[in-house]
C-alpha cells in the first residue's frame, strides 16, 4: 500500500464511524493469531491520551492495524519519536497522523496557567510554542491552541533523520488532524 491509499483508508474509516456504519475490521481471534509473532501497522497516530478519542474506534480499524502513541496534549517527547521511528523503519509504517481533538482538556489546562498538583505542569511545557502561536490568531483560543500544537508536533517529527528520510523517499506520510468531539469526525490539517 502506498502512503496516500493508506491514508485515505483511515479517512475512509473514519468516515463510517462519524456515520455509526462501522465495519469494525479485525476484531477477533483470527487476528489476534495473525499478529501474534509479526505486526505491520499501516499508519502511526500520535494522539491525546483523551478517553473520548480513541484512535482504532475512530478510525474504524482493529488489532494490529494502527501503532497509537497517546499522551496529554498530543506531544511528540524524544520517547515518543523514537516510537514513531521505529513503527517507520522497523515495522512499515507509512502514515502518521498527528491527531489533535476539540477541547482538549491538557490545552485547556496550559492556558489557564494554574496551579496543579504533582508533575502535571510538565506536560505545558511542550504546548508553550502552541500557546504563543496560538494568542496571535483571533478566535477560539483552545482550538487554535490544538490546531497549532499539530503543526508544532509535525514538525518536532520531521526532525528525526529517520522519518525525514522516509518522507523524502516517498515512503512515509506525516500528517496532522483535528478530532471533533460532536460530529466524530477527523478533518486534515
Amino acid at each position: 500500500m502506498t502512503p496516500e491509499s493508506v491514508l485515505s483508508e483511515l479517512l475512509a474509516g473514519n468516515q463510517r464511524f462519524s456515520e455509526s456504519r462501522p465495519v469494525n475490521p479485525h476484531h477477533d481471534l483470527l487476528r489476534v493469531q495473525q499478529v501474534a509473532e509479526h505486526q505491520t501497522p499501516s499508519a502511526v497516530i500520535l494522539g491525546c491520551a483523551d478517553s473520548r478519542v480513541p484512535p482504532e474506534v475512530i478510525f474504524d480499524q482493529g488489532i494490529g492495524d494502527l501503532f497509537v502513541i497517546r499522551n496529554a496534549g498530543h506531544q511528540a517527547t524524544l520517547e515518543d519519536i523514537a516510537s514513531v521511528e521505529y513503527a517507520v523503519a522497523v515495522l512499515g509504517s507509512k502514515v502518521v497522523l498527528v491527531l489533535g481533538h476539540e477541547r482538549c482538556g491538557a490545552v485547556s489546562a496550559a492556558l489557564a496557567g494554574a496551579a496543579v498538583p504533582g508533575i502535571i505542569e510538565a506536560l505545558f511545557f511542550g504546548l508553550r510554542p502552541a500557546v504563543e502561536l496560538a494568542r496571535q490568531q483571533a478566535g477560539d483560543l483552545v482550538a487554535n491552541t490544538v490546531r497549532q500544537n499539530v503543526g508544532v508536533q509535525v514538525k518536532r517529527l520531521l526532525v528525526s533523520e529517520v522519518i525525514k528520510k522516509a518522507v523524502v523517499a516517498g515512503e512515509l506520510l506525516v500528517v496532522g488532524g483535528y478530532y471533533g468531539l460532536k460530529t466524530g469526525l477527523v478533518t486534515l490539517l
